[in-house]
């Protein structure tokens, strides 16, 4: 489920990888990987991740389809 939020994500905004992984100083290549669920983000990682889409760490993993529970 997180490759699958990454991407709708990202598009959402319009960024291609690379936009998205400067804006996020993770290394474009390990975004890729991350989208292409070849590699697993570390919690650091999905914080960021979260942090720029203002989702919940619970939505970015697919445990809830609620974006942002915490949000009035």
């Amino acid at each position: 489920m997180l490759p699958e939020r990454l991407i709708l994500l990202r598009k959402e905004k319009e960024l291609t990888q690379e936009e998205i992984s400067s804006k996020l100083h993770i290394g474009r290549s390990s975004y890729a990987h991350y989208e292409a669920a070849e590699r697993k983000p570390g919690i650091d990682a999905l914080i960021i991740i979260a942090d720029f889409h203002d989702v919940s760490l619970d939505y970015l993993v697919g445990r809830t389809d609620i974006r942002n529970p915490y949000r009035k």
